[in-house]
């Protein structure tokens, strides 16, 4: 069964699952329109460097309640059908798929500012940590926690 927000461990949850859950919620037929924000690992290190690969880790719990409290407060706004924040833990590397971001609404116009919401408030309250894993531009391998506001 999918929730409307929560943490996963890397391989459990996909954008199709996403997707689906929006699009299978009972006020579904009130939407026009669904943007997804995809977040992923860049090549480029926050400090200087190459990403080798991110681990993300979450005081799990704690995370799944700020994520469910952020969505009920943005469904809340005027023409929103429902919103989805779907954050993986794991190891991944440059590419992958990191957070899934879905904002459902009766018209596009209503759609795009709670999405940029969403994503500022996710990275900004939750609970969640990552390590950057990289290689220096002098070979060195070095790993570091990014600070917060920062992560994804």
């Amino acid at each position: 069964m999918v929730v409307g927000a929560g943490i996963h461990k890397k391989g459990a949850f996909s954008l199709t699952d996403g997707l689906k859950s929006v699009k299978n919620k009972k006020t579904f037929g009130e939407a026009g329109a669904i943007a997804v924000f995809i977040g992923v690992v860049r090549g480029k290190a926050a400090k200087s460097g190459k990403v080798q690969k991110l681990i993300l880790e979450a005081y799990e719990e704690k995370a799944n309640e700020v994520l469910t409290s952020i969505c009920d407060d943005l469904r809340k706004k005027p023409g929103i059908v429902d919103v989805q924040i779907h954050h993986l833990l794991g190891e991944f590397y440059v590419g992958e798929d990191l957070v899934y971001v879905l904002v459902a609404g009766s018209h596009r116009g209503s759609v795009f500012p709670v999405l940029e919401e969403a994503v500022e408030r996710y990275k900004s309250e939750a609970p969640i940590f990552k390590k950057e894993l990289i290689i220096t531009g002098k070979g060195k391998k070095s790993g570091y926690w990014v600070s917060e506001g920062t992560h994804t």
